[in-house]
């Protein structure tokens, strides 16, 4: 791996030192060299929610501990949406103290789920990319996700179990790379921790590119990127740096020798080996939850 840092109908800033967030990373390979993440043992509750946007009812699950009030977290789910795999990193989350709300990103479309599991899946197969398509379009249309991440935000400051004196995190998988970073640049005085994992479309040769969102964000940003998806595009982690450098936006960019995809557990086999590596989002889980615990 290489490393490079710089410095129930519910309708609801601070730069920080270099020296802070590679304290942070540090913490995160401590953990990752134990082979274990931070202690999770909070009992948690799981409740369907729909949140009004301006373009209609997001349907959601949020999951948060028993009792008390915590940071919140926003997690965009990769192109196969909000699903029993997206909940139980939601869970996973929740219990290490965090208030979790999971959107089905595909609201416009259709309510979730619009697939049980990714594990019969063949991305390599036109006719899956056709039926993606329409879901993916839906949220990634021109401002549509930055009004999204504007109501998500609202909802979780409006709940109790949120502690709205704390920073907001939001994480992405796949597609919710992009999404993610949209998210920070929204709403910059509430989000305080962004990270994306295998995140496609980041760095683009569009002037609506992801990676030139980056003046606009006061959150600590971590990228986790595939290796496969490094080949394809060897500049973009480069790129990813100097935009956010900047900027000086705290941002960490990690290559994972992992395929596309190596994070969620449901996803399918290719070329006759699991995408899925355990190993590989062990260590990006003890780098996430790192990132949360700066929040403060």
């Amino acid at each position: 791996m290489t490393s490079d840092k710089h410095e129930p109908e519910n309708t609801q800033t601070a730069n920080v030192s270099r020296r802070d967030f590679i304290a942070g990373s540090v913490a995160a390979g401590l953990v990752a060299a134990a082979g274990q993440t931070f202690a999770a043992t909070l009992t948690v509750v799981e409740t369907e929610v729909t949140v009004k946007t301006p373009d209609g009812i997001c349907d959601a699950a949020f999951i948060h501990p028993a009792s008390g009030a915590y940071p919140g977290v926003i997690i965009w789910t990769d192109a196969l949406g909000l699903r029993p795999s997206m909940r139980d990193i939601a869970k996973r989350l929740a219990a290490e103290g965090y208030s979790v709300l999971v959107p089905n990103p595909f609201y416009r479309v259709s309510k979730a789920p619009q697939y049980t599991t990714a594990a019969n899946l063949d991305f390599k197969n036109p006719d899956t990319m056709t039926k993606l398509r329409p879901l993916m379009s839906s949220v990634q249309a021109a401002g549509a996700a930055e009004k999204d991440a504007i109501a998500y935000v609202a909802f979780l400051d409006s709940q109790p179990q949120v502690d709205k004196t704390k920073k907001i995190g939001t994480q992405g998988y796949c597609m919710g790379g992009g999404l993610v970073v949209r998210t920070a640049a929204s709403v910059p005085d509430r989000i305080g921790a962004g990270a994306s994992f295998h995140g496609g479309g980041l760095v683009t040769d569009k002037p609506d590119s992801p990676h030139l969102l980056a003046p606009k964000i006061k959150a600590r940003m971590y990228f986790g990127v595939a290796a496969n998806d490094d080949q394809k595009q060897p500049d973009a982690k480069d790129k990813l740096k100097e935009s956010f450098a900047k900027a000086g936006v705290p941002t960490e960019v990690e290559v994972y020798p992992a395929k596309h995809g190596w994070c969620v557990p449901d996803m399918p086999m290719e070329d006759g080996a699991p995408i899925y590596d355990k190993a590989q989002a062990e260590r990006g889980w003890s780098k996430l939850v790192a990132l949360y615990k700066t929040l403060g």
